[in-house]
């Protein structure tokens, strides 16, 4: 069960999982569904009340069982701190940092319930673990910041319990909210890349191997841990 971007359902799909795709765009969810065998939408705004155990219910009725939770729906609110409203702060929240815990919360719940456990795996950011301040997103940053300790937090209160909760960190990629903003633009391009020690923003595929570790068996003594995929940004 995949809440945000496309790459990350491809991802799981070519492992061979059954995947339900979570968004709000309905028919760019069902234009991707027809391309991935195995995949399902289901589209609901998660930030609304009650929808992450709607989407938990039906990935459970579709799928008969949850295995692997990705959290990745998140939005970002480029201003000053001084001219960012509390309803702008309130609305990034609930969406980074909110929607994350109540789907965490109620995939635990059939992950315990069965049995047979479970991974979670949030998509955070280098931006919840280090300040930039040029690019001015306080609300982005402390939703971010919140995630990954909220990730140490479930890991430990679930780890007896057979559920395992990791994050990854992304540095620079392309993606909607840097298209334009990071990417395309020269001038924010050559700032990203003089101050990432491999001197370069990084491929939508070198996120994968982070991604496939996490929700295999292969990290089956791994948990509370933030993965860093960052060029190094976050080594200096």
């Amino acid at each position: 069960m995949v809440s945000g971007h496309d790459r990350r359902r491809r991802t799981l799909t070519g492992a061979g999982a059954r995947v339900v795709l979570v968004a709000r765009r309905r028919d760019r969810l069902e234009a991707l569904a027809s391309e991935l065998a195995g995949s399902s939408p289901f589209d609901v705004d998660l930030a609304e009340p009650g929808a992450a155990a709607r989407v938990v219910e039906h990935a459970h009725t579709d799928l008969g069982r949850v295995d692997v939770v990705v959290n990745n729906a998140g939005i970002t609110n480029v201003a000053p701190a001084r001219e960012e409203t509390d309803d702008d702060f309130e609305t990034t929240m609930r969406v980074n940092l909110t929607a994350p815990f109540a789907l965490a919360r109620a995939a635990a719940g059939v992950m315990i319930d069965s049995g047979l456990g479970g991974s979670i795996i949030n998509v955070a950011s280098i931006l919840g673990i280090v300040g930039v301040g040029q690019i001015p997103q306080a609300a982005y940053a402390a939703s971010k910041g919140g995630l990954v300790n909220l990730t140490r937090e479930l890991a430990a209160q679930w780890a007896r319990e057979g559920v395992r909760v990791n994050s990854i960190a992304p540095g620079w990629f392309l993606s909607e909210m840097t298209e334009g903003r990071m990417f395309g633009d020269e001038r924010a391009e050559r700032w990203m890349r003089s101050r990432t020690p491999m001197g370069r923003g990084g491929e939508v595929d070198e996120l994968d191997g982070a991604l496939l570790f996490l929700a295999s068996d292969m990290s089956s003594f791994v948990t509370g841990q933030t993965i860093a995929v960052d060029g190094g940004w976050t080594a200096i």
